[in-house]
């Protein structure tokens, strides 16, 4: 039996374990949710993947939790996976968009209006995540995206957001060298941009992104 995918500090346990609960299985009788059982104490392990060989080759492959932010608080780092998952054995890389919390929390999953800051992120497109600085969620805007060396995007609340990480491309990829200071698609069919720091409700047209100036 081949057991891959694992890193990390738990790596070696995580091999142990699924090596363990697959002892007595056969190619012919493969008890996934032993083998979920058997990790379930890793919230690194995101789902397992088995492929057989008759008649005795059986390969695990382990999928891993990819961090989509640190929380940030208490001179504490803990990533964080996009479903919540709290990756307390992963270090965060200094590229992932960052989360402010007061109490650093515990436990295996995230809790609470942090939770709607990683569904953000976790809605992003690749290219748009690997842009974005810092996340937020106040009483102005709502939640709330900093890119590196660009606008603020305003979201609103946390409906239609993959729709509201489009439309906000569409702005940035329309956008002169003299790019906006912030994206509001909190509407994400009239979305707008603008140079100032904007408290109003976007007047865009329909379907079509405009950039304004805000006093």
């Amino acid at each position: 039996m081949k057991v891959t995918g694992v890193s990390g500090p738990d790596a070696g346990q995580i091999r142990a374990a699924l090596v363990a609960a697959a002892r007595n299985m056969t190619t012919m009788n493969v008890d996934m949710g032993q083998l979920r059982t058997a990790v379930k104490p890793y919230p690194d392990v995101k789902h397992l993947e088995v492929s057989t060989q008759f008649p005795h080759g059986m390969r695990i492959r382990v999928v891993e939790q990819m961090p989509v932010a640190v929380l940030v608080g208490a001179g504490q780092r803990i990533a964080v996976a996009d479903d919540g998952t709290l990756l307390h054995n992963v270090v965060p890389n200094s590229s992932l968009p960052e989360i402010t919390v007061q109490v650093p929390p515990g436990g295996q999953r995230l809790t609470g209006p942090a939770l709607a800051e990683v569904r953000l992120l976790a809605a992003a497109p690749q290219p748009m995540l690997s842009k974005v600085g810092d996340v937020s969620d106040g009483a102005a805007h709502g939640l709330v995206a900093q890119l590196h060396d660009g606008p603020s995007i305003y979201f609103g609340d946390s409906a239609q957001l993959p729709a509201k990480w489009s439309a906000a491309a569409e702005v940035l990829a329309s956008a002169g060298s003299d790019g906006p200071v912030y994206i509001d698609v909190t509407d994400p069919n009239r979305p707008a941009a603008g140079a100032g720091s904007d408290t109003s409700t976007p007047s865009s047209t329909a379907g079509s992104p405009t950039t304004g100036t805000s006093n």
